[in-house]
């Protein structure tokens, strides 16, 4: 089944990969090994430095501190995802390199929940990070068809 307007997509195969616009801004400027608070203060609006700080508090065995780091980055992620188009389900490709800011941190949002026992919220992330991209769980040490 096709539509009329995209002769080629196949309506039965689902919704389309969404990508994010280019977040090189941040994840330069990381790599460049700039401190994720800097990163974070000058591009709020991008996912991985929130998922920077966020793994960084987790390795600190700050489980609290990256809920809350970790959290940010999702919900900042959800809003870049909503502006390209992003309806609440389909593929986020952990392949294109913007969408990893959102996917690290869903992963972290995920292992901070664990670590405060907050066990529904960690099995529905964990569970939205391989519905999102199986790829993306298995690079991030989750386990994934």
């Amino acid at each position: 089944m096709t539509t009329p307007s995209d002769p080629g997509r196949n309506l039965l195969s689902g919704p389309p990969p969404t990508l994010l616009p280019s977040d090189a801004i941040a994840t330069d400027a990381l790599a460049a090994g700039e401190a994720p608070a800097a990163v974070a203060a000058a591009s709020p609006a991008l996912s991985a430095p929130w998922a920077a700080l966020a793994e960084i508090a987790l390795a600190g065995d700050r489980p609290v501190e990256a809920y809350a780091y970790a959290r940010t980055g999702y919900h900042r992620g959800l809003d870049a995802l909503r502006r390209a188009g992003w309806r609440g389900n389909g593929p986020i490709p952990w392949s294109h390199e913007p969408n990893r800011g959102f996917l690290r941190s869903l992963a972290a949002l995920a292992r901070a929940a664990a670590a405060i026992e907050d066990t529904e919220e960690a099995a529905r992330c964990k569970a939205f990070l391989t519905d999102s991209d199986p790829t993306a769980a298995r690079a991030l040490d989750f386990d994934a068809p």
